[in-house]
């Protein structure tokens, strides 16, 4: 439980214009004004949230993005999507992250837009519990020559870009190969992401709290491949023939990069680094799991 006085909050939203923004933020803004906060949007949201005030309050500034880690407390207005995209860029001296869900319950996102107040005002006050979401680093390299390096929160999927999808890859655990597989590609999933893409490729769900990596292959050219889990501590390369190309690499659904021919990728946690998500005690991962999957409910009822 921490005890800091929060003051400077800024509001991030997804991408996509929902109606409820229209009534949503001006409330909120307006909410957190009374209370002697100051509120802060995006540079690049300047436009945007200009057409939702009638009049933009005078307690409202916009930063850039670099300036995120100033603030005491961000306030995401989305779903999981939007709060992942926040978390990919946090550090370890990042502000915690309020999500508030505009459509339906997430896994990440903590909170309802229909009755998120009442937890919103025990934060600002310093009363609230985090959870902290790992990071992992992903590195694409060709003859020792960095091309990419990025992060995810969720999982990374490397698969082909054009219509014949098969090829093969071979994945090494701390240099030592795990297998070669043949099929549509691989995803490398944290433990939050394992109830996303790798769940529908038949891959385990994992609780929050295990430090695990899961390899699971998407349609493997064979019986034997089935999806593994390792400890989060190994260090994954996944390599290619060099004859394979169209091969691309994906970050959370988020972010897409082309992989050129003889590249190697690398995978691994980041130490001392990671995402804090402010919880809600009202639920519990099980809770969500069959909220969202009905995940043990009995058939029919």
């Amino acid at each position: 439980m921490t005890t800091k006085i929060i003051k400077n909050i800024g509001i991030l939203l997804k991408p996509r214009n929902v109606s409820e923004f229209a009534i949503t933020i001006p409330n909120l803004t307006e909410w957190l004004i009374r209370r002697k906060k100051t509120v802060s949007f995006l540079a690049k949201e300047e436009e945007r949230i200009n057409t939702i005030f009638t009049k933009l309050p005078k307690n409202v500034s916009f930063i850039e993005d670099d300036q995120i880690n100033n603030l005491d407390l961000i306030i995401t207005l989305g779903g999981d999507g939007t709060i992942i995209g926040v978390t990919r860029k946090c550090t370890k001296k990042s502000p915690p992250i309020f999500g508030v869900n505009m459509g339906n319950l997430g896994f990440i996102t903590e909170f309802s837009k229909l009755d998120y107040f009442d937890e919103l005002a025990k934060t600002l006050k310093g009363n609230f519990e985090i959870a902290k979401l790992p990071l992992y680093r992903v590195n694409v390299s060709k003859r020792g020559k960095e091309l990419f390096k990025g992060s995810f929160i969720n999982d990374v999927v490397i698969n082909k870009n054009n219509i014949s999808r098969m090829f093969t890859l071979s994945v090494e655990c701390d240099s030592e190969l795990i297998f070669n597989v043949s099929g549509d590609g691989l995803i490398i999933s944290s433990p939050i992401g394992s109830t996303a893409y790798s769940l529908a490729a038949g891959g385990p769900i994992t609780h929050p709290d295990v430090n695990a990596l899961l390899l699971t292959p998407i349609c493997p050219h064979s019986l034997n491949h089935r999806p593994l889990v390792i400890p989060d501590t190994k260090e994954i390369e996944v390599k290619f023939p060099v004859k394979e190309s169209h091969l691309s690499l994906t970050l959370d659904g988020q972010e897409a990069i082309d992989i050129e021919k003889g590249c190697i990728v690398k995978i691994s946690k980041v130490k001392n680094s990671y995402a804090k998500i402010v919880k809600n005690n009202d639920r519990t991962y099980f809770q969500t799991l069959k909220q969202k999957l009905t995940h043990g409910q009995r058939e029919g009822r």
